[in-house]
């Protein structure tokens, strides 16, 4: 309930009745400060008049003013310029580490507030803000939803930086880590991840001109050139056909050379996936890209129009796998290239958040502009995250759409985080019918 306390204040959702502190003096709010989410004060640099006396300074809200000692803040001198502390109950007097006594407001929050963040949170049906949407204006929806669009372009940010550090500060190989998470689509992300860490690019580099050297290296640090990887049912036919045993030789000889470990193939996930999905194909297709020198960031970087970045992310399988989809496991012919609808995605989860990422750290506004241009020019993604938001009324037409509200349901709804957003804000100050 000390969150709905920070919301009342936070939007000024307050009482109809005059505001007095527990002592009797009148309360005027002129301004309730910069919400704080880190430590320290609830509210920074707030302006309220007590008494007729005009205060500029913190504002500290808890559920009960006992809290203040609870929580050590008489003994903490941040806490010294608080003007004002606003509590759901005043059960004592507090005091400053520096010994002055505070003013205390008792706040009362609204019935409706009340009674519409509970409906918020029991509603089963999803999302529960649903009856609202139809009713907003398109300002509201538009603001809300290229507010989320850069939130998440900003949260893959920082989860590029972090592969950046992890990779020694090299952006070419972060490029690669984040090309090869999203090449496993959701169920061997994490996966891929961990094999692309493990991938020494400078040896790869070496050998960048022999397909089947890369293949190998690819292959045998995903721990798939182990033959306890390959399903007993396939196991005999793989050694007969003499691929897999000349891929298995060729990485024990590089791995010699480079001192490379392979990873376990125990991540790898097969359940339910597409045999196009497959681990082997996609690393596959990234040996060819790399071969191919498409898998660079300059190439990324020089990339402006959605048709160049699809022709550079486009690539094929290696000859083998057009007629198998496991070593030893055949299917019928087929180029296994990645499909237009495969390209789109990696456009939007990994071509537009690092030249959003790029242009971030070098200070470069032409290649935030584009990231977001990219994203108004592609369509929209068709998933039920999607399907959902579509049949609350919400119109989605673009790539920056369905990712607003694919951050929408994943930071907010998911986490019962109405509080912090516009919709769920519209629908707690709504009037009950």
């Amino acid at each position: 309930m000390e969150q709905l306390l920070h919301y009342a204040w936070k939007h000024k959702l307050l009482p109809l009745s005059e505001l007095q502190t527990t002592d009797g003096r009148v309360v005027e709010i002129l301004d309730t400060g910069l919400h704080n989410r880190n430590s320290g004060p609830d509210f920074f640099n707030a302006k309220v008049k007590i008494g007729g006396t005009l205060w500029v300074g913190n504002v500290e809200i808890h559920l009960k003013a006992s809290d203040w000692y609870r929580h050590g803040h008489d003994r903490d001198p941040r806490y010294n310029n608080v003007v004002l502390h606003v509590v759901g109950a005043a059960d004592m007097d507090v005091k400053t580490q520096d010994g002055n006594y505070l003013p205390q407001l008792v706040l009362e929050i609204p019935q409706t507030l009340k009674d519409n963040y509970e409906e918020l949170l029991r509603t089963d049906q999803y999302p529960p803000c649903y009856k609202i949407i139809p009713s907003l204006t398109r300002l509201t929806i538009h603001s809300w939803m290229a507010a989320l669009q850069t939130e998440r372009l900003e949260q893959k940010t920082e989860a590029i930086q972090k592969r950046v550090e992890l990779c020694d500060g090299s952006w070419e190989d972060a490029y690669f880590v984040t090309l090869a998470r999203n090449y496993g689509f959701g169920i061997n992300g994490e996966a891929f991840e961990q094999w692309a860490y493990n991938v020494p690019l400078h040896a790869v580099g070496k050998h960048r001109d022999d397909l089947f050297q890369i293949e190998a290296i690819f292959m045998g640090q995903a721990g798939l050139l182990e033959v306890a990887s390959i399903p007993e049912r396939y196991q005999v036919e793989a050694l007969n056909e003499g691929y897999f045993s000349k891929l298995r030789n060729e990485y024990l000889y590089l791995a010699h050379k480079f001192s490379m470990k392979p990873m376990s193939f125990e991540p790898w996930r097969f359940l339910r996936l597409r045999p196009q999905n497959f681990p082997h194909i996609r690393i596959s297709q990234l040996a060819n890209l790399y071969y191919e020198r498409k898998a660079g960031l300059s190439n990324l970087l020089d990339c402006e129009t959605i048709d160049q970045l699809r022709q550079l992310l486009q690539t094929h399988a290696t000859p083998y796998w057009e007629t198998h989809y496991l070593f030893g496991a055949e299917s019928p012919r087929s180029e296994k290239r990645t499909s237009i609808a495969s390209a789109n995605l990696q456009i939007i989860n990994t071509a537009i958040p690092m030249l959003f990422a790029v242009g971030r750290h070098r200070q470069r506004e032409d290649l935030c502009d584009r990231a977001f241009d990219l994203l108004e020019q592609l369509k929209a993604e068709d998933n039920y995250i999607i399907r959902m938001w579509q049949q609350c009324g919400l119109e989605v037409k673009t790539a920056g759409d369905s990712q607003a509200l694919i951050q929408l349901k994943k930071e907010y709804c998911d986490k019962k985080d109405c509080l912090r957003c516009r919709i769920g804000y519209e629908y707690l100050r709504k009037v009950k019918e």
